[in-house]
């Protein structure tokens, strides 16, 4: 058995790399407002009853994530960087039920268009942990995966739909 520690997980990265059926506008819009956010952010089957992000430089990012099982998991973070339609940096941390960082993580964002297809890549680094974190941080990459999943499907689902109401 591999035991994880603060020491281990500190400037871990994850990199993803996703190709959407959609154009870059769709895909930063997704990114950028709160209510098509909290559409996909997340595992399969979480939702978010509290999404509140205000994408300019400076500003908070606040996002309630609530499993199936009813447990909620707060994050906290900030807005550092963005360069619309092209990148988006920003930290979060996840929060304990007192409300303080367990661990933080620096995401940055950049969009690339190719006619209506847009590719992503994602690049996560660990900033800061805890000891707890440890038991968090195993799951960020099948999160992400689901994420960015749920994210295909919500752009599919809107790409769909914008095309019918210009025809």
């Amino acid at each position: 058995m591999v035991h994880s520690t603060p020491e281990t997980w500190e400037n871990h990265t994850l990199t993803f790399d996703h190709t959407f059926n959609a154009p870059r506008a769709l895909v930063w819009e997704a990114w950028t407002q709160a209510e098509h956010l909290a559409e996909w952010w997340g595992p399969e089957y979480f939702t978010n009853p509290r999404c509140e992000v205000d994408m300019r430089p400076g500003a908070a990012i606040h996002i309630d994530m609530q499993g199936p099982d009813g447990v909620t998991y707060p994050m906290a973070g900030m807005v550092r960087e963005v360069q619309e339609p092209e990148r988006l940096v920003f930290v979060s941390s996840a929060l304990n039920q007192a409300g303080e960082a367990m661990f933080e993580v620096l995401y940055t964002a950049t969009f690339a268009a190719d006619g209506d297809v847009t590719h992503l890549r994602l690049e996560t680094r660990v900033l800061t942990v805890t000891p707890v974190a440890a038991q968090y941080l195993p799951g960020m990459e099948a999160g992400w995966t689901q994420s960015l999943q749920k994210l295909d499907r919500f752009l599919n689902g809107r790409n769909t739909s914008s095309r019918a109401s210009a025809i």
